[in-house]
């Protein structure tokens, strides 16, 4: 059952492992708020990838035709200020493939990077639902780069769900309103 968005909706997270369903959970809540959507889609194309474009091409083939999309592999901050208004949902699919596009970035860069976007989500107007993968409830990575992917998204998941509300988790293809069942930190 899908919720009546609230004025306390105005930011949703929608969250889980691959392939659970949270993408298409997103784009339900998006449909039903009545709002004209924007989705933007974080992930940067790649020719030479034929597997990651059937991915791409899966989300585009669901979205409706009116939609907006753009592609905003990085600099996400501005695109939301630039876009957001109080009649209109951002649909941001997703969260992990932006932070994998900044990877690179220091810890004090990275550091900016969040803070930028958390103090435009906190002025924001209008919806905006964010999907982000859960990476940390298995092994630790082998290797540095994964564990500092693991480690970011972990804290970016955290503070995009403390000013958020509802938080979703979809797993095994069922969704829970984490907001309603548990309590923030």
């Amino acid at each position: 059952m899908i919720e009546p968005l609230t004025p306390l909706s105005r930011l949703i997270l929608v969250t889980g492992p691959a392939r659970s369903g949270k993408s298409e959970w997103a784009e339900r809540l998006a449909k039903n708020s009545g709002l004209s959507v924007i989705y933007i889609a974080t992930s940067r194309l790649d020719s030479t990838d034929v597997e990651w474009q059937n991915r791409i091409q899966q989300h585009q083939v669901r979205r409706p035709p009116e939609w907006k999309t753009l592609e905003v592999p990085v600099d996400l901050a501005a695109t939301l200020q630039a876009v957001y208004n109080p009649n209109t949902c951002i649909l941001v699919d997703s969260l992990g493939t932006w932070l994998a596009n900044l990877l690179e970035e220091d810890d004090s860069s990275w550091q900016t990077i969040l803070g930028d976007l958390i103090i435009t989500l906190n002025k924001a107007s209008g919806l905006i639902i964010f999907v982000a993968e859960e990476t940390g409830w298995g092994v630790v990575p082998a290797y540095p780069i994964g564990r500092k992917f693991r480690d970011r998204l972990g804290i970016l998941v955290q503070k995009i769900g403390a000013i958020s509300n509802p938080v979703y988790l979809v797993t095994g293809g069922h969704v829970l309103n984490l907001s309603e069942l548990g309590s923030p930190l």
